[in-house]
């Protein structure tokens, strides 16, 4: 294997993402998890697992860190690795192991500034005394869109609500002005950010997929209990027409929506306020702001829905994750959303801003 990962290092390969990292090595005798429905949730979740997170896997990720920094240029190993908690995964993060893992907390989390605060804090303070920068994610291949997790109210079953519960909980508006705040957070937050396909147009996930279309192998192999990964995966709409929106020639493998030819990235170009100006905007400030140093403070409010910090170059990041506006002082740099008042200084509910 090793000299499969050296053929393309030889012809400039910049790395590796290696899909569930955490499941490489198995338990002697290949023994049964004790629950079926571990293999698709609980096993994340567990500490000792027959085939989930197990201390063998670190040696054969030091064998591919050492193929890999022979090579000038900066090559890079990222792990996409669900594991129990963040000191497990720090382990994957070892100076001799993988340069960056995904890291699903704020995935996971509810949309509450305490809840996000402590998990910030959390994911930081176990990555430093290692010297691995932190990551974040809001959306991947594997769960429910962000926008459409951020419009279902508190302590929705995502899972139950996508095979089979009712529509009307999802508040579309929302969920995209939570999205919107959250890539301000995450562009603003040390470390590094990764961003999902289709994110950047604002899409949800297709919750109406038919059972004859499911292409996902969970719908069957959790006995119908899961509808599975299909609604995240369907293709991302170029232009506003065409069998599949500009994704390709022919029909695409899974339906796409009638409505996606709005939220496509003809329809969006240049299109002021749109969700996919808002990531462009967002990335071009975020090099000249948040990415030379890792300095990182949390501020203190007047308001506990407010979260707020500080970066080493003086820019601030302020997200209201109440029901009410929040008062705010600086030079706005960039917004989520429209701000309010009359002088422009309130920050609505689920609203973030960058300031100086």
């Amino acid at each position: 294997f090793l000299s499969v990962m050296e053929f393309w290092m030889d012809r400039g390969l910049d790395g590796f993402r290696v899909d569930v990292a955490h499941g490489l090595v198995k338990a002697p005798g290949y023994p049964d998890a004790s629950e079926k429905q571990e293999l698709f949730s609980g096993a994340r979740r567990s500490k000792s697992h027959p085939f989930w997170d197990r201390d063998g896997i670190h040696p054969i990720v030091r064998e591919w860190r050492a193929v890999l920094d022979r090579y000038p240029g900066g090559r890079m190993l990222v792990a996409e690795a669900w594991v129990p908690e963040s000191e497990r995964l720090a382990l994957y993060l070892r100076p001799d192991e993988y340069n960056q893992s995904f890291n699903f907390a704020l995935l996971q989390a509810e949309w509450d500034s305490e809840e996000y605060r402590a998990t910030i804090e959390e994911s930081i303070a176990t990555l430093a005394p290692i010297g691995a920068a932190p990551t974040w994610v809001m959306s991947n291949h594997d769960v429910i869109r962000h926008t459409t997790r951020l419009g279902l109210p508190k302590g929705t079953d995502r899972q139950k609500w996508l095979l089979n519960g009712d529509r009307s909980l999802l508040d579309t508006e929302v969920g995209l002005r939570r999205a919107r705040a959250a890539l301000l957070l995450i562009l603003a937050l040390p470390g590094a950010a990764y961003l999902y396909q289709g994110e950047e147009l604002g899409l949800f996930e297709v919750d109406d997929l038919s059972e004859d279309v499911l292409d996902d192998p969970v719908y069957e192999r959790s006995d119908r209990t899961q509808k599975g990964r299909d609604g995240c995966r369907v293709p991302i709409p170029w232009t506003r027409s065409g069998t599949s929106f500009g994704f390709g020639a022919g029909k695409p493998w899974l339906p796409m929506p009638a409505h996606y030819g709005d939220l496509s990235v003809e329809a969006q170009d240049k299109k002021e306020g749109s969700v996919l100006e808002l990531y462009r905007k967002a990335l071009a400030l975020r090099r000249a702001n948040f990415v030379s140093d890792e300095d990182f403070t949390f501020l203190a409010t007047d308001n506990a829905n407010v979260l707020a910090f500080r970066r080493g170059s003086g820019t601030r990041c302020v997200v209201n994750m109440g029901s009410e506006p929040a008062k705010f002082e600086g030079e706005v740099l960039l917004a989520s959303g429209p701000l309010s008042g009359d002088d422009g200084t309130l920050l609505p509910a689920d609203t973030a801003v960058w300031l100086r």
